[in-house]
């Protein structure tokens, strides 16, 4: 760990009323001492109390560079655990990068991106699953999202994971005991509890790996694909969810000749939708590759929407369409109700009924702005079991903790294998282990330097 004093600019680069340069270690208050003035004359800040801020003026020498307002915050209180202290100076682009050049030439080093966060993990002030949430919260993209960010902020990812870490702990403890002292400590009957207790947290795993995939979700979006023929309402669809002229639309067929993607929310969920090409039989050499696209599009879709213009009847490119998304999540979108109807509802139920399963049918109208809210609930019902609420669930969002979390689970497995085989005792222990260095990783307690490097090397500079 590198215990140099750091700063950055801890705002964003932009024009605004206030911008703050952060600086943290061991020279932090030393650095800013050379660089403030109060009233007049210079004082030392060394002189104060802690969490105090303090009126003044940042100079280079004779020079008064900005009237700014310095808060002073001594280790460990602070967000590094280390003396940090934070100048408020005015927001404009150029006046920032100065005060920062004033700083690093004041005997403080730039801050690689994420260099605080990682000095606060490093210093035990925060675990590894609160410092990624940290990032998560900055990129948050809908409600649930950040409500989510924000409970593992707090620590409830890392509560649930100690909790059954100890619980891991203390039977490999008894274990280890009991072969080093078999005769103080007896094993008979501990085959049939410590399969009791795997049960246990087996099923509190299960949960934790249930939430991952609705975690990912609410975080990253759902990959959507908006597929039709051309001119059945796709980019009209696109612009009503975007709430903008994003797409062009005309009447005339085959004017999207390219993948068009946006990020959209729509009852507090993110969709990362892409509106494709007219699939048909094109013979435009541009509007061929477009189908193309949308073809490969469609395959890699978490979720379709087919949308069916209601004023003209099924053929052969809708049935070519049909194959394409059957194996997908499909939310199909009977388009332009306000129109004189040539596709009734059942008939296009009674085609997908042909797969064996039924599939949701909206009536839409992006003219007329119809069939939204059916159309979020629908979305609701297939991915997040007709609700999304945070509750008091501990939810898992991350790729990494999920990886984790289903190591420590086939461990555990591989216990009430070995239970079952009436293995001996230190078979148990071994797998016990590997549980609790695979949960370990969630907290950071069990990574190596590589990774938190990779982790850290993701925040945005000034974190």
């Amino acid at each position: 760990m590198k215990t140099d004093t750091i700063a950055a600019i801890a705002t964003a680069m932009s024009d605004s009323g206030i911008g703050i340069i952060r600086i943290s270690g061991p020279e932090a208050v030393e650095v800013a001492d050379r660089i403030f003035q109060i009233g007049t004359g210079h004082h030392r800040l060394r002189e104060y109390e802690t969490h105090t801020i303090h009126y003044g003026f940042l100079a280079d020498g004779e020079e008064i560079l900005d009237e700014v307002m310095i808060s002073l915050m001594l280790a460990p209180r602070s967000y590094t655990k280390e003396d940090t202290v934070e100048i408020n100076c005015h927001g404009g682009v150029l006046l920032l990068q100065k005060a920062l050049n004033l700083v690093l030439k004041n005997g403080a080093r730039l801050a690689e991106p994420g260099e605080f966060t990682r000095r606060a993990f490093l210093n035990g002030r925060i675990d590894l699953s609160r410092a990624e949430a940290v990032m998560d919260l900055i990129h948050s993209r809908n409600e649930f999202a950040l409500k989510a960010s924000i409970r593992q902020l707090k620590g409830s990812l890392a509560e649930a994971v100690r909790k059954i870490r100890s619980e891991i702990l203390y039977e490999i403890a008894f274990i280890e005991s009991a072969l080093d002292d078999p005769e103080h400590i007896s094993t008979e009957g501990y085959p049939e509890k410590l399969s009791l207790t795997v049960d246990g947290l087996l099923d509190r795993l299960r949960r934790l790996l249930e939430s991952a995939e609705g975690g990912r979700l609410l975080k990253e979006g759902i990959r959507t694909v908006i597929v039709g023929k051309p001119n059945a309402g796709k980019s009209s669809l696109l612009n009503l969810l975007v709430g903008e002229e994003r797409a062009i639309v005309t009447d005339v067929e085959g004017t999207t000749r390219d993948a068009l993607e946006e990020s959209i929310r729509i009852g507090g969920i993110s969709l990362n939708v892409v509106d494709t090409a007219g699939i048909r039989d094109a013979q435009d050499v541009v509007e061929k590759i477009g189908v193309q696209k949308a073809r490969k599009y469609a395959q890699d879709a978490e979720l379709i929407l087919y949308v069916v213009d209601s004023s003209r009847a099924l053929d052969e490119s809708d049935a070519e369409i049909m194959e394409l998304i059957r194996d997908k999540k499909v939310i199909v979108l009977l388009n332009k109700t306000d129109l004189e109807p040539a596709l009734s509802e059942e008939s296009l139920r009674e085609q997908f009924g042909k797969w064996g399963e039924e599939i949701p049918v909206i009536r839409t109208s992006a003219r007329e702005n119809i069939g939204l809210e059916a159309f979020a609930e629908q979305i609701r019902k297939m991915f997040f079991h007709g609700k999304i609420g945070m509750d008091d669930e501990v939810m898992i969002t991350s790729l990494r903790h999920r990886e984790a979390v289903q190591e420590a689970y086939d461990s555990l497995c591989m216990v009430k294998r070995s239970l079952e085989d009436e293995m001996p005792e230190d078979f148990y222990s071994i797998d016990l282990m590997n549980a609790y260095a695979s949960l370990g990783r969630i907290l950071g307690e069990e990574v190596g330097e590589d990774l938190v490097n990779e982790i850290f090397s993701k925040f945005c500079m000034g974190k």
